[in-house]
């Protein structure tokens, strides 16, 4: 009895968060399968090419189970990429002059106050910034720019970067405070200053975690769909500049999938744009991967 309760002891949890590991595996792959069986349709249902579907501006599926529509998704791609990486290229200063300020500069009793203001931009609700946007940032652009309307790529990019923000600062700070303090004092026993220690010494030390922020940040405004769908303007176009209105991958799939036919071409097209976010999300996954075991590879060659 007593050897029954030790087994149970030692190897309960081992074999509860085991299961839950496995569980999580089979969920996301679960979930991989059905965008897949919803999304593949495109090509194998209703015939058209994958050229069709990246490279082609067409969009016009039919709402309907015989097809005959285009499903050309190049704007709503270019999009995606073009407000996301604008966002990533706006927070990216600011969260890490921020992540080292948190680890670096900052005083021990101000991290009671400043992290936790960072850590609030999490919890706010993607409405929040959609709505603030809209009412805010639109009427700014519009009037600043002399435009017609203040909805633009700009605008989303500014929404996207706000709501980034946190995630890469967060991550960054984190990365920054595990360099190991001995390259801290080797540097400043050589003559080093703060900046130099900081720049030269820290900084790399910790790129794989703070590209780890920077990827992780990247996942969430490619995932984000209510706030840039308030402040983008919807314009099935090209942006001709990042004051142009265009429209997006997520925009697409939130404000169309509940009119659009179940089974049909329109909502198998639409399934498509949610298995290539799969998709992108996957490969994020996969870089950050890759860059965590580049980094800790060169960090045991040094």
């Amino acid at each position: 009895m007593e050897k029954k309760h030790l087994f149970w002891k030692e190897h309960f949890w081992r074999i509860l968060i085991t299961a839950c590991g496995l569980f999580m595996i089979l969920l996301t792959l679960g979930i991989g399968a059905f965008l897949a069986y919803k999304g593949l349709g495109t090509f194998t249902t209703y015939g058209h090419s994958v050229w069709e579907f990246f490279f082609s501006s067409d969009w016009d599926p039919a709402d309907n189970t015989e097809g005959g529509g285009t499903v050309g998704a190049a704007v709503y791609l270019v999009g995606s990429l073009s407000t996301c990486f604008l966002g990533l290229l706006l927070a990216l200063p600011f969260s890490l002059a921020a992540a080292i300020f948190l680890s670096e500069i900052a005083p021990p009793w101000s991290e009671k106050f400043f992290r936790p203001a960072v850590e609030l931009f999490v919890g706010i609700p993607s409405i929040i910034y959609g709505w603030m946007g809209l009412t805010i940032l639109v009427p700014v652009i519009r009037d600043l720019f002399g435009l017609d309307h203040g909805f633009s790529v700009l605008a989303a990019g500014i929404v996207l970067a706000v709501m980034i923000f946190p995630t890469i600062t967060t991550v960054a700070a984190d990365a920054l405070r595990a360099v190991p303090k001995d390259y801290r004092r080797a540097a400043y026993g050589l003559g080093a200053t703060r900046w130099q220690v900081i720049w030269q010494v820290v900084l790399p030390a910790a790129r794989p975690g703070v590209f780890t922020g920077i990827i992780l940040g990247l996942c969430r405004a490619f995932g984000e769909a209510m706030a840039v769908a308030m402040v983008i303007g919807r314009a099935r176009q090209f942006p001709d500049s990042i004051l142009s209105p265009t429209t997006s991958l997520t925009t697409a799939i939130a404000s169309d999938m509940g009119g659009a036919m179940d089974g049909g071409e329109y909502s198998t097209a639409l399934w498509t744009m949610a298995l290539v976010l799969f998709g992108l999300s996957l490969l994020f996954i996969l870089l950050i991967h890759l860059v965590s075991r580049k980094g800790g590879k060169s960090h045991g060659r040094a």
